[in-house]
């Protein structure tokens, strides 16, 4: 950090304790702070989607492992893993990679409110109690227009792109979840057939029980009598 940013940042500390104190007036900008709170909701959301997406995949690479174990094969892991990792992982990387360059403009914005904020009350205390310098007025006049001016720029980008960013939400993200929809019906379609060939595991009397949709009632039948058990909230 440079002498002068050195100085900015002791300045700018400074300017937060009288605020805190009540000595320096802190600026209220109602706008931005709906926006940045709905910016930040925003921010929360993607990246616990990205951190479930990356443990959805991870479950779905354990059961197809499993699925693979049993039926031979493991053709449905390679071709569901590729299309979601570009539909789904990728999508939400990007999003996210883009939170950090706004948190750095929002960061800017609020350091530039310290020294307007700055600015202003010192310009104050000059009206209140004149100097015999004459120069000292209209050097602080200028820097509060000068604060004001980089403030107020800063503020009304934020304010006015933050909103676009949100709206963008939507047509961004919904084919990445039209994708995920339709991967999920295709993982269940293949496992199904895929599962479909252990039957020649089975001995006839119980493939032909299979095929006729004795083994689910047999199924229902054992969670029936689960249910009745007084440890799992039957009487």
């Amino acid at each position: 950090m440079s002498w002068t940013g050195f100085k900015k940042s002791l300045n700018r500390a400074g300017t937060t304790v009288l605020q805190k104190t009540g000595q320096i007036e802190r600026t209220v900008d109602r706008e931005f702070a709906d926006e940045e709170s709905k910016y930040r909701a925003f921010e929360k959301e993607c990246q616990a989607l990205q951190k479930d997406s990356k443990t959805y995949s991870d479950a779905m690479r354990a059961m197809t492992s499993a699925q693979a174990r049993l039926a031979d094969s493991i053709s449905i892991q390679r071709e569901m893993e590729a299309p979601y990792r570009t539909c789904i992982m990728e999508p939400l990387g990007k999003m996210n990679a883009y939170f950090p360059i706004i948190n750095e403009h929002i960061s800017k914005r609020n350091k530039k409110l310290l020294d307007y904020d700055a600015a202003r009350s010192k310009l104050r205390k000059t009206i209140e109690k004149p100097s015999e310098d004459p120069t000292k007025l209209p050097k602080a006049q200028q820097e509060h227009d000068d604060a004001k001016e980089v403030f107020e720029l800063l503020n009304d980008q934020l304010i006015a792109e933050l909103p676009q960013l949100l709206d963008l939400r939507v047509p961004y993200f919904d084919p990445s979840f039209e994708a995920m929809i339709r991967m999920q019906c295709k993982f269940a379609e293949d496992g199904y057939e895929k599962m479909g060939t252990v039957q020649r595991y089975f001995a006839d009397s119980v493939r032909d029980d299979y095929a006729a949709g004795q083994l689910d009632a047999q199924v229902e039948g054992v969670l029936q009598e689960m249910k009745e058990l007084s440890i799992c909230g039957g009487n």
